[in-house]
């Protein structure tokens, strides 16, 4: 018993050791999870005024019912009350948390922070992923060809694209695709998620939908395109002064070999940790350019909350983004480690 004891021990401290790099990585975000969680808890604490009697107030006038009663009423559905201790609130609302109570809404009716996280992520989720997917991969063939051919016509007409539109905010990219081909051409809707005259089901209505989100998913593009390209030709850069580059056209190697098998893939590595914390990113959404072409994204929600200050509600969405941020570092982290093992040797 003891030797089959100790046997397991052993394993349980080589598997601590061989991938002490990971459970690091573990630790940090957990803490980091916590203060989170703990900020979301302050935020209700400085807020000015006593929330809970605002939100009975409304509750009593909504529902017809007393103070006292409404008040009462406010408490259990925001698991927060006033007059307990500190600890009392704090372990409320940890095991809110627990439980998937992120947040009530203290105006709307049956709206809660994971209901907005039901119906309104998916939406901004649509347009973020893709055109994350399409700026990314352009961003990337642009940036190499950068990096490769820094002379001639083609590349200053990439440098053009990149300085234009780096200077110009999504937003404006936004309001000007409206205006020429929504307004002008009418090629395009004006904006919406789709067509409510047709049924939530089938190929026509997954097509409509792509439709109304072409115009957000062009503006995203545009714009982080050429970010990914400067990042991109930044580390192919350097990747070209290496040696191995260097040993490799010594033995004839081709040009479009090199760039192919050689300067891609190593100059993608620091990329890597980019893509998946700017993937962690969307889960905020983007307030802005939801609110321009009025589609129904969580972003465009978020803002609503911000602006009725809806306590509680902005406390439970920012739990969530933080968690996804939280996640998204995570695994680019544990990603990069694995495909760089260099990363691995030094920690």
């Amino acid at each position: 018993m003891k030797k089959l004891l100790g046997r397991i021990w052993y394993f349980i401290k080589e598997i601590f050791y061989k991938y002490r790099f990971f459970w690091k990585r573990v630790g940090f975000s957990l803490i980091t999870l916590v203060l989170a969680v703990i900020f979301g808890f302050v935020i209700i604490k400085l807020m000015p005024g006593d929330v809970v009697a605002m939100y009975a107030r409304n509750l009593a006038n909504q529902r017809k019912i007393s103070y006292e009663d409404a008040y009462r009423m406010a408490v259990q559905l925001l698991n927060y009350d006033p007059q307990e201790s500190v600890f009392n609130q704090l372990g409320k609302y940890l095991n809110g948390l627990f439980h998937g109570n992120l947040g009530t809404s203290m105006y709307r009716d049956d709206v809660s922070a994971l209901t907005v996280i039901r119906d309104f992520l998916p939406w901004t989720l649509l347009i973020s992923g893709i055109s994350l997917l399409l700026s990314f991969f352009l961003g990337v063939v642009m940036g190499g060809k950068m990096a490769a051919k820094r002379k001639g016509f083609g590349n200053a007409m990439r440098n053009t694209y990149v300085v234009v539109s780096g200077a110009m905010p999504d937003y404006i990219w936004g309001l000007l695709l409206i205006y020429f081909l929504a307004v002008r051409k009418s090629w395009f809707p004006m904006g919406g998620s789709y067509d409510l005259l047709l049924e939530d089901e089938g190929m026509p209505w997954l097509i409509n939908v792509l439709y109304h989100a072409a115009l957000p998913i062009i503006a995203y593009t545009i714009v982080q395109t050429g970010s990914w390209a400067l990042s991109m030709r930044g580390s192919a850069i350097g990747v070209l002064g290496e040696d191995y580059i260097y040993a490799a056209r010594v033995r004839g190697v081709s040009e479009r070999r090199i760039r192919s098998q050689y300067l891609t893939r190593n100059a993608l590595l620091p990329l890597v940790t980019s893509f998946a914390v700017s993937f962690g990113a969307i889960f905020g959404g983007s307030p802005l350019m939801e609110n321009i072409f009025n589609y129904p994204g969580f972003g465009a929600e978020f803002n609503t909350a911000i602006g009725d200050r809806d306590y509680f509600l902005i406390q439970g969405l920012m739990v969530f983004m933080s968690f996804m941020i939280i996640l998204a570092n995570f695994i680019a982290d544990s990603v990069y480690s694995l495909v760089d093992p260099r990363v691995r040797r030094e920690n």
